[in-house]
């Protein structure tokens, strides 16, 4: 397995428990805290990672561990479940990342835009450019929106926090790389140069993408959620138009 953060001194590891194979994945695994000097426990040498290269990514081998049952998270069968409640708190933290990014874009597109000059005039004056301004604005200011209120949601313990959380996530995340791609774009031939800070922003912006649940597994979620909203008694009464007489 692959793991960010990896100079910890301990991880927690799902472990599948349920000997049935039939159970369900929800009930199946159950979260251990694993201690870094666990024999069997080994942990690789640190990935070089297209973006976010301070983090200390390496992957974990488990080898025949065993680990003492008081190492056991919450109750037996219930790790899956267990995960799925951090990632709700998460997920919006990644999503509040994804927001600096797209500001630091923002801001290093926008200023660009005002001091390069063509032919005479600010790009900015571009609508080319100005355009995809105009939407990074827009877009982060979404962003700020639905990370704030899937915040509120997760701190609440509503129960449509995992629906917020998802969508924060999913949204913030996608419009980061969008950001530091329409960044990079502005910027032109400087824009995939090293000694300018785009570039960076673009390999960045892909790892949040990814980590904490894939933009695709966000809208999984989110789609889950709907059906459960608008299940099958919304889907009856939806399938039967009231008659234009009572109207």
């Amino acid at each position: 397995m692959q793991i960010r953060s990896s100079s910890l001194f301990r991880f927690f590891v799902l472990a599948r428990t349920a000997a049935d194979p039939a159970t369900p994945a929800k009930d199946a695994f159950t979260g251990f805290i694993v201690e870094r000097d666990t024999p069997g426990l080994t942990v690789g040498e640190k990935e070089r990672n297209m973006g976010q290269r301070c983090c200390d990514n390496r992957m974990l081998f488990l080898q025949n561990v065993k680990v003492p049952a008081a190492n056991a998270v919450g109750r037996v069968g219930g790790g899956f479940r267990l995960t799925m409640r951090a990632f709700d708190r998460t997920r919006p933290v990644v999503a509040s990342m994804a927001c600096g990014l797209q500001q630091r874009a923002l801001d290093e597109a926008a200023k660009y835009a005002t001091e390069r000059r063509t032919f005479g005039k600010p790009i900015i004056e571009y609508q080319g450019v100005s355009f995809k301004l105009a939407e990074m604005a827009m877009h982060l200011e979404a962003s700020k929106g639905l990370v704030k209120r899937a915040a509120k949601k997760v701190d609440a313990q509503a129960e449509d926090a995992v629906y917020f959380a998802s969508m924060a996530k999913c949204f913030a995340c996608d419009a980061a790389f969008q950001a530091a791609s329409n960044a990079v774009q502005i910027f032109g031939g400087n824009g995939f140069n090293e000694q300018f800070p785009v570039e960076k922003l673009l390999r960045d912006s892909k790892t949040l993408q990814i980590y904490g649940g894939t933009s695709e597994i966000q809208r999984v979620v989110i789609a889950r959620e709907l059906r459960k909203k608008y299940g099958s008694d919304q889907l009856t009464v939806a399938a039967t138009p009231t008659p234009s007489s009572q109207l």
